[in-house]
């Protein structure tokens, strides 16, 4: 016998999920900054941003006024999972590996590959899970970039992309790699690459509505 669809039925409820992903965001917030990459290695799995302090170029506005006087809005956010995190393998158990603080070093090569940003122009902060914790890695990460929409998650994708397979070479140009060339990858992709200039005059959409 079928039952009759119930859409409420099949609907999830529970403010103290929202509670605790608002005070992990919260959180996140509180930790301290960084130059990019941090300091010293550590070991860990969690999210992080990136906020361009610079006051020249295309992103002045975030040095200028947005990131002024302290680092309000992340031009990227991203995050790093445990090794078998997709497989649910090895969720809880201890994180021997500096997953955190290897991706942001790999953000890093990324930036000084081009001859249009500097390390310099970076600041980070980032949030370490542990245990069970590490479930809401993913959760965090998608509540920050709807809060903020940072430039490089939404209008200039791609910062966060590797190298692509073979079979992936044929695939469209990241509009970040268009905006900043460099990483040595790139050059073997021979898919359609997009105009620098759509994208420039994109990204000028953005900082105009760019506020606090």
């Amino acid at each position: 016998m079928e039952n009759k669809f119930d859409r409420e039925k099949h609907v999830y409820r529970n403010d103290e999920f929202s509670e605790i992903l608002k005070n992990a965001v919260r959180f996140f917030h509180g930790t301290p900054v960084f130059q990019i990459p941090p300091p010293e290695p550590f070991i860990g799995s969690g999210v992080y941003a990136f906020y361009y302090i610079g006051k020249t170029g295309i992103y002045a506005k975030f040095g200028k006024e947005i990131n002024r006087t302290a680092y309000n809005v992340p031009i990227y956010v991203g995050k790093a999972v445990p090794d078998g995190w997709r497989q649910s393998r090895n969720v809880g158990t201890a994180d021997e590996k500096a997953k955190l603080f290897c991706r942001m070093k790999e953000h890093v090569r990324s930036i000084q590959s081009t001859n249009s940003l500097s390390v310099v122009d970076f600041h980070c902060r980032f949030m370490i899970f542990e245990g069970e914790a590490r479930n809401m890695i993913t959760a965090v990460e998608a509540a920050l970039i709807a809060e903020k929409t940072p430039l490089w998650n939404s209008v200039v994708d791609g910062f966060g992309n590797h190298a692509p397979g073979i079979r992936r070479k044929d695939g469209r140009l990241p509009a970040w790699d268009t905006l900043h060339p460099g990483r040595g990858w790139t050059a073997q992709m021979s898919g359609e690459r997009p105009e620098a200039r759509d994208i420039q005059r994109r990204v000028k959409d953005y900082m105009v509505g760019l506020r606090l």
